[in-house]
């Protein structure tokens, strides 16, 4: 994959050794903007009377010291569980969605009292847990059921990221819905897009549109999903607007997208240090930045994140730098520093907020990141969180 990384923004001029490595640098400015741009979005497509919310998708972005941010501009935000459900409702504004691929029926009465829409990846799901969702209706609970349909419309660019790849087993497969699967259903969701700007959006909805016109009327809502990627410059947002109008225009049925990487797009650095170098082969250096630990989706997708200040002149031989992990593939990729590859030497990734505070691990025991907020706007920064042993010990027996 090719990082989608829109330059460094503020960071150009962020000073490295104000944090201690290795640490997430997130700024807040570039959160509001970002979230700007999505509260935007809404209010040109519902300006005629239509009904459209954004949802922030927390297991992109779940830093909730950030969380008064986003209260500020979206309407609520989409969780993936009962442990994400917890997290919203202390700390987040607005609306909770919840989907899980699998609900354990012991968790699935609180994430019924915790979110505003329940959605489930199968009508069987769905069967097993109506007397749970009864006995919500019966102690007051609001929640809305909703079913996740697979489009069957591979758009991505990773078969492993892509929904709708064959075999897939995210969401009800559309060519299998029948009237009786809809029965209680009040809401549809779909979810097919990593990273993808406006074309795949409408591909996809040609084919649910087509599969769930006979219910509108009974549905309330329809969540598209998130890997929206609004905020990046090049996207069509007039194209999106008028789309949005019309679907809720055509459907009767509010509209909900839910972004996720769009949120906190160029809104992060993850800032390292160099421990040592060497030769073999190439020239190397291992850093307290690891690839395995801090950024899985490195070797997972794979794709190579971008580096704040990399040199351009290619008569420089890039450095090949990999984490202190014992894992050989710890590898981050080769790059040319803009300092000299030596122990001490602090250089950062960008684009680093989203997918990654969310993915990290402490195998071999590698430390994770401290966070910090930065506001570019005020200059103050701040650690939010920073992580020792004990962290690290307490997560086993």
């Amino acid at each position: 994959m090719q990082t989608k990384a829109g330059g460094p923004g503020a960071f150009a001029d962020f000073d490295l050794s104000r944090v201690e490595s290795p640490a997430f640098v997130v700024d807040a400015a570039k959160l509001r903007d970002n979230c700007r741009v999505l509260a935007g979005i809404r209010d040109a497509a519902a300006s005629d009377g239509a009904s459209i919310k954004v949802f922030a998708a927390l297991k992109a972005f779940s830093m909730w010291s950030a969380a008064p941010i986003l209260g500020e501009y979206l309407d609520g935000v989409s969780t993936s569980g009962l442990w994400e459900a917890r997290l919203a409702s202390e700390f987040y504004d607005g609306e909770i969605a919840t989907y899980c691929a699998a609900y354990k029926p012991e968790d699935l009465e609180e994430v019924c009292r915790l979110s505003d829409h329940v959605i489930f990846n199968s009508p069987g799901q769905m069967q097993r847990a109506a007397l749970i969702l009864e006995q919500a209706q019966v102690t007051g609970g609001d929640v809305s059921v909703g079913l996740r349909l697979n489009p069957m419309v591979p758009t991505g660019e990773v078969p492993r990221y892509d929904p709708s790849s064959p075999g897939s087993r995210l969401g009800f497969p559309i060519d299998q819905l029948t009237e009786e699967h809809m029965e209680g259903v009040e809401g549809i969701h779909f979810h097919n897009l990593c990273e993808q700007d406006f074309e795949p959006l409408r591909r996809t909805w040609d084919k649910v549109f087509d599969v769930i016109e006979p219910w509108f009327g009974q549905l309330k809502w329809i969540n598209m999903g998130g890997g929206h990627h609004i905020t990046r410059a090049d996207y069509q947002r007039e194209e999106l607007v008028e789309f949005l109008r019309d679907a809720a225009e055509d459907t009767a049925a509010e509209i909900i997208i839910e972004p996720g990487e769009a949120v906190a797009l160029d809104a992060g650095i993850l800032v390292g240090t160099v421990l040592d170098t060497g030769f073999n082969d190439v020239p190397f250096a291992i850093t307290d930045v690891s690839a395995t630990c801090h950024m899985p989706d490195v070797i997972e997708a794979p794709y190579r994140p971008a580096m704040l200040g990399e040199l351009t002149d290619e008569s420089q031989v890039p450095t090949r730098l990999g984490g202190p992990s014992c894992l050989a593939g710890d590898v981050i990729g080769d790059y040319r520093l803009p300092v000299k590859a030596e122990a001490g030497a602090r250089f950062a990734f960008l684009d680093q907020a989203h997918y990654s505070m969310v993915k990290t691990n402490t195998f071999n025991g590698v430390p994770l990141p401290g966070i910090w907020l930065w506001d570019s706007e005020t200059d103050v920064l701040e650690c939010v969180r920073s992580f020792g042993y004990e962290d690290f010990r307490n997560r086993l027996s």
